[in-house]
C-alpha cells in the first residue's frame, strides 16, 4: 500500500513541476525561450500548451524570420485540436502572407480542408459546406494537376450531394405539407443547382404535381394563369421524360388540366 502511495506523490510532485514550469514559461520575458518551448510542446503533441505558447510570442516573431514556420505550426496546433474555424482562417492567412512558402499549397488546401470537417449533416446549415467546397474549387484551379486536387474533387462532388439532398428535401418539405408554390420554386432551384442530378425525373414530376394541386386549390381570377403554368410544366417533363414511370399519372394531370380550361 505505501508503494502505491510513493507513486501517487512521484507523479504528483512531476505533475505539479510540470504545470510550475510552464507557469513560468507563460510569465517569461525571454521570448526565444518561449518559442522554442512552444515547438517543443507542438513536438510532443500538446497542442493546448503549444498554442498558448505561441500566442504569447506571435507579435513579437511577425515579420522576422522564424515568423513562416510558427505561424504554420500555429494552424496546424489548431487542427490537431480540433478547432476547425480558427485553423481554415490561420492557414488561409498563412498562404497569403508566405506566398512563396514551398507549404503554401498544402496551407491553402488545409484551409478548405478544415471547412470540410466542420460540414454537418445536411438537415443542419451547410455554411461551412459552401465555404469547402469554394476554397477546394480555388484549390483545383490553381493546382489541377496533383494528387490533392483528385481528393479536393472527390470532397467537391461529396459535398454537392449533401446541398443536394438538402435542397430537394427542402421542396419535398414544402410539398408535404401544402406550400405548393414554395414547392414548385424550391424544386426548380434544385433543377438549376444541380443539373446533373439523377432525381430530375422525380422533381420534374413533383413540379408539375405542385403546380397542378396549387391551381386547383386558386382563387378564380388565378386559376387560368396557374392551369396554363401546370401545361408549361407538363411540356417540359414530356420533353425530357417522355417515357417515365410517371406518365400514366402525368397524362391525367396533363387531360384534367385541358378540362377545367375549358370552363373559362
Amino acid at each position: 500500500m505505501k508503494f502505491y502511495h510513493s507513486i501517487l506523490l512521484v507523479l504528483l510532485v512531476f505533475l505539479t513541476a510540470c504545470k510550475s514550469e510552464f507557469e513560468a514559461l507563460r510569465s517569461s520575458n525571454n521570448p526565444e525561450k518561449v518559442y522554442k518551448a512552444a515547438n517543443k510542446y507542438y513536438t510532443e503533441k500538446q497542442y493546448d500548451r503549444a498554442i498558448a505558447l505561441y500566442d504569447i510570442v506571435i507579435q513579437y516573431y511577425r515579420g522576422r524570420q522564424e515568423a513562416e514556420d510558427l505561424f504554420y505550426k500555429y494552424a496546424y496546433a489548431h487542427y490537431y485540436q480540433g478547432d476547425y474555424i480558427l485553423a481554415s482562417t490561420y492557414f488561409k492567412n498563412y498562404s497569403g502572407t508566405f506566398a512563396n512558402s514551398p507549404n503554401k499549397m498544402d496551407a491553402e488546401y488545409m484551409s478548405a480542408y478544415s471547412n470540410y470537417k466542420l460540414s454537418p449533416n445536411y438537415k443542419l446549415d451547410q455554411t461551412y459546406t459552401s465555404k469547402a467546397i469554394e476554397g477546394f474549387e480555388q484549390f483545383v484551379n490553381l493546382y489541377p494537376n496533383t494528387e490533392k486536387a483528385t481528393e479536393a474533387n472527390n470532397m467537391i462532388d461529396e459535398m454537392r450531394k449533401k446541398l443536394e439532398i438538402k435542397s430537394f428535401a427542402q421542396g419535398e418539405l414544402y410539398y408535404k405539407i401544402g406550400e405548393y408554390q414554395a414547392a414548385v420554386t424550391s424544386f426548380q432551384n434544385t433543377l438549376k443547382d444541380f443539373p446533373e442530378s439523377k432525381n430530375t425525373e422525380e422533381i420534374r414530376y413533383l413540379i408539375l404535381k405542385s403546380s397542378f394541386i396549387l391551381a386547383q386549390n386558386s382563387i378564380y381570377q388565378k386559376q387560368v394563369e396557374r392551369y396554363n403554368e401546370t401545361l408549361v410544366h407538363y411540356n417540359a417533363f414530356i420533353k425530357k421524360h417522355p417515357k417515365s414511370k410517371y406518365t400514366k399519372d402525368v397524362n391525367n394531370i396533363h387531360k384534367e388540366t385541358l378540362s377545367e380550361l375549358k370552363k373559362f
